[in-house]
């Protein structure tokens, strides 16, 4: 049932009964959920928390089916081979599959307690009712799940036959209530990876190679390592491991000073990175993501534009970190990897050893939105434990390490032709998108794809980045295909398969190209028909789901009756995330200056149901900002050799003084399944941005991030 490397259930058939979501795959119930004799519910999700609050939103949903108090309700971090396998928590797919499949499952609980109850009282099923775990009946208390606790009833397969409750009936799942995570967070409490202090362990830090080509060809001999510290080696992997951090720092520092490399060219030039995408394109695989309608005929005009994003990183202000201990043949590893069972299938491969001899356990760490170092650092403590004597290894990445070689969301182009009659209407668009594919996550080929792998003394390759398929919201090509009406359309990608710079998945993967492309495009068209860009809009949609954020966004932000003030400007952005998910409108205030400002941001979202209200506009919110950070500030940069934009000097994201006020307005859809929040309003802020910015200064941004260099470019080339 689940398409394991891209967090999305794509339904097959297997010849089973189906079930929702996650649960077709992991039908045992015992696997989902426990019953306790004194009151409390177990529920083991495979789906982790990155600080998106989904934890939260799925004991909602559990407390719903039982009809406990959501105080009964514990989440166990998912862990390897105990958790459900839901492959990974990406794509914003959480509440839609493991929410899914935890609602049926818990549907399910309830339907074998309650019959069990009803046999052993002489009850009938329909007179019992539920009150926080409690069976009555006409005559009082019958039972609960608490004395049922025993009977091993969960032990057995979900059945197609449980019914959740509908809409009109729920009253925990569609509420606001506080986020089950974040108490220890704001407190201090030792939640995170980092935190873990098991007893005798020691501390790691590895040395990196001075470029990304680069072989370890000798290590001098010299005074003891501080603190007693010892060099850990395996190829060209090298470490130190040491009692105490202070030790393993200077340790590192000093053995680097010791080693000698034989380092490469193998990057590109900065400054010539569009023309090196055109060129490896020429190499790359191209295939057509879309096609339909004949090219048109006798267009009255045609608009052809070029949009470049470079390379982004993930930048969480919290490092990587991972703790690991043998045991003799086998490792235990705590990681804040987004998927457990597929960072134990690369260690395993990693290892040449079994899979069922790693054990992986999720520990909460930085949020990443994406594939960042948190499955790199992992093996590396792994290696690094080996020569530990059984004692666990806590492994913690640097600012420099996280910045430099955790993996980079690839820099991108998208060339669009548009077609419009002589009014104005939309007849054909054309878009060829050209990127690295986004996904070198583990578990998906062959070869391992963590960072240390390829330089084991046995190393692996290092492959090209896939994209996900098009059926999971596809990668480089996310969005490329518009949601208007348009007669005529090909969109086209072609994958390089050079990659000098490791590339996977952040954020809205290429939606943050697309989008921005497409509405900029609109926008542009907009004009030439004499139309608002929100009425030229309305007008070549058909979804109404579309039309009612657009909508709301303009009527919370005052679209139609803002006022031209010099300086100032307003812009629209608008998508449904990968065309199947969530959809988010957005309108943009910015003030040109020195530098362009996002003063402020409205959101209108439509989520389907909303477990959580305000989680869901947490997630819109801060979608907004990551979408305003990369906008205005954000660029990986590089020499020949190395990323060098490893200190956030080199590397600025919005600060603090910088966020925009966010207004977010939540369309009301009970009665519709849940689609993810998290990364639906990234791009579309990115699109109003721009849209913003030529409104304040008469410019259309042609390349990420609108800085004042690229602004004054966009104005020098502009048609």
């Amino acid at each position: 049932m689940s398409h394991h490397g891209f967090g999305a259930a794509l339904p097959v058939d297997d010849g089973r009964p189906h079930l929702p979501g996650s649960l077709h795959g992991n039908r045992r119930l015992s696997q989902w959920l426990a019953i306790h004799p004194g009151g409390r519910v177990t529920v083991t999700p495979g789906k982790v928390e990155l600080g998106q609050g989904i934890l939260t939103a799925l004991a909602q949903i559990a407390a719903e089916e039982l009809d406990v108090a959501l105080e009964r309700i514990h989440l166990r971090p998912a862990a390897t081979p105990d958790s459900p396998d839901e492959g990974v928590t990406s794509g914003s797919l959480s509440v839609q599959h493991s929410g899914g499949a935890l609602r049926h499952a818990c549907a399910d609980a309830r339907r074998i307690f309650l019959s069990v109850c009803a046999q052993r009282s002489g009850v009938p099923l329909e007179a019992i009712r539920v009150e926080d775990g409690r069976f009555l009946g006409p005559e009082g208390e019958v039972g609960s799940y608490w004395s049922l606790a025993g009977a091993a009833l969960l032990e057995t397969e979900a059945s197609p036959e449980a019914v959740p409750k509908p809409h009109g009936a729920r009253s925990v799942a569609g509420r606001s209530v506080p986020r089950l995570d974040l108490p220890d967070k704001v407190f201090g409490a030792a939640r995170f990876v980092h935190d873990l202090r098991p007893p005798g362990m020691l501390h790691a830090r590895v040395v990196r190679p001075p470029a990304r080509r680069a072989r370890l060809v000798a290590l001098r001999e010299g005074a003891p390592l501080p603190g007693g510290a010892r060099a850990v080696r395996d190829g060209d992997f090298l470490a130190v491991l040491a009692k105490t951090e202070w030790d393993a720092e200077a340790a590192a520092a000093r053995l680097a000073a010791r080693a000698e490399w034989a380092a490469e060219d193998s990057l590109p030039e900065q400054a010539g990175l569009e023309a090196w995408l055109d060129d490896a394109a020429e190499r790359g695989e191209r295939s057509t993501v879309e096609e339909r309608g004949e090219a048109p005929d006798g267009a009255a005009r045609r608009v052809v534009r070029r949009f470049v994003r470079p390379f982004l990183a993930h930048a969480s202000v919290g490092t990587c970190c991972a703790v690991a201990q043998w045991r003799e043949n086998a490792v235990e590893v705590w990681a804040h990897s987004q998927g457990p069972y597929n960072l134990r299938a690369d260690i395993a491969k990693a290892l040449r050893c079994a899979p069922e001899l790693v054990v992986v356990r999720h520990a909460e760490g930085a949020g990443c939105y994406g594939h960042n170092g948190a499955d790199d650092v992992a093996l590396e403590a792994v290696l690094v434990a080996r020569a530990a004597e059984g004692r666990p290894v806590r492994l913690l990445w640097s600012r420099a390490e996280e910045l430099g070689w955790a993996p980079l969301s690839p820099a991108m182009l998208v060339d669009v032709e548009a077609a419009v009659d002589a009014r104005g209407d939309l007849l054909g668009w054309r878009s060829h998108v050209v990127s690295n594919g986004h996904s070198s996550r583990p578990g998906r080929a062959p070869e391992p794809a963590l960072l240390a792998a390829s330089m084991l003394a046995e190393p692996f390759a290092a492959l090209p980045a896939i994209n996900p398929p098009m059926a999971a919201g596809g990668g480089a090509p996310r969005n490329a295909v518009p949601i208007y009406r348009f007669p005529s359309l090909r969109v086209e990608t072609t994958r390089l398969l050079d990659m000098p710079i490791r590339a996977s998945a952040l954020r809205g993967l290429g939606a943050t190209l697309n989008v921005w492309a497409i509405e900029s495009v609109m926008d542009e068209l907009a004009g030439m028909a004499g139309a608002d860009p929100l009425d030229y809009r309305l007008r070549h949609l058909d979804d109404p789901r579309a039309a009612e954020v657009l909508r709301r966004a303009a009527a919370i932000a005052g679209w139609t009756e803002r006022a031209p003030r010099e300086g100032i400007g307003f812009g629209l952005g608008m998508a449904r995330y990968k065309n199947t998910g969530a959809y988010a409108a957005v309108v943009a205030e910015v003030e040109a200056a020195e530098r362009v400002r996002c003063r402020r941001l409205w959101v209108a979202g439509d989520v389907g149901e909303a477990v959580n209200p305000d989680g869901v506009a947490n997630q819109l919110e801060g979608g907004a900002v990551h979408g305003a950070s990369v906008a205005l500030l954000e660029e990986a940069r590089f020499d020949r050799r190395a990323v060098t934009s490893v200190a956030w000097e080199d590397y600025p994201i919005l600060r603090f003084s910088d966020v925009p006020e966010v207004t977010v307005d939540l369309v009301a859809r009970p009665d519709s399944p849940p689609l993810g929040a998290g990364e639906a309003s990234m791009a579309p802020t990115i699109a109003a941005i721009a849209g913003a910015i030529h409104e304040a200064l008469a410019v259309r941004p042609r390349r990420l991030p609108f800085t004042p260099d690229n602004l004054a470019k966009a104005m020098e080339e502009a048609p």
